[in-house]
């Protein structure tokens, strides 16, 4: 028993240590299998897609700011610029949705946030995000992937992501008008990121009656 004891407090001591500086292509393959293949900067079929993303973004920089998004905290409008960015790149002849599990099942939830297929057959993988320009060079955490039994990498692709630069417009009672000002298309196969483990519980556990001490009738 003790022995146990002192293997679990080394693999425990073990997780504190946080990886860091991890490629995201290096992450994608042990968690699915599959390449992040690297945006070939001399490849022509490669600079066609870049065009066609630059496209769309321009695109969705102007129907939204046509309304504005309205939201009451900014991190909720990269969710909300999704459709935008799926609906221009159908305009622009992609097809464009959001990406199926191994089972085939469509997740909204989770990295990443959209494939799209090319004019030459080939799929891609997008990630939404927006920016606030006065933070953008800050260690502000920006960028989550968690590792899931319906993980929706499903095929070797270039891995790329979309940042819209976003600005409050105006103010609406207790929401804001969020517009778009710039926006960044980025090669996420190099990625760095970090690993920082936790441990959690649930309400059914915290809350069991083996756990009470005391509580008001």
């Amino acid at each position: 028993m003790k022995k146990t004891s002192e293997d679990l407090q080394g693999v425990i001591a073990q997780m504190l240590k946080p990886l860091k500086n991890l490629s995201l292509g290096v992450v994608i393959e042990g968690l699915s299998n599959y390449d992040v293949i690297q945006f070939d900067k001399t490849s022509i079929k490669d600079l066609k897609v870049l065009e066609i993303l630059k496209k769309a973004a321009n695109n969705v920089t102007n129907e939204v700011n046509i309304n504005g998004i309205k939201r009451s905290r900014p991190n909720e409008v990269g969710n909300d610029i999704e459709p935008f960015v799926i609906n221009e790149l159908e305009k622009l002849n992609y097809k464009a949705f959001i990406p199926r599990t191994f089972d085939g099942k469509s997740k909204t939830t989770g990295y990443p946030d959209i494939e799209f297929i090319d004019e030459f057959g080939r799929t891609h993988y997008l990630e939404c995000k927006t920016y606030n320009k006065k933070n953008i060079a800050t260690t502000q955490r920006s960028f989550y992937l968690s590792p899931s039994k319906e993980f929706k990498v499903t095929k070797n692709a270039i891995h790329f992501g979309i940042s819209f630069e976003i600005f409050v417009d105006k103010n609406i009672g207790n929401n804001r008008i969020y517009k778009v000002y710039n926006w960044k298309i980025l090669d996420l196969s190099k990625l760095e990121l970090d690993v920082k483990y936790e441990f959690n519980s649930d309400n059914k556990r915290l809350y069991n009656d083996d756990l009470i001490l005391s509580e008001k009738q």
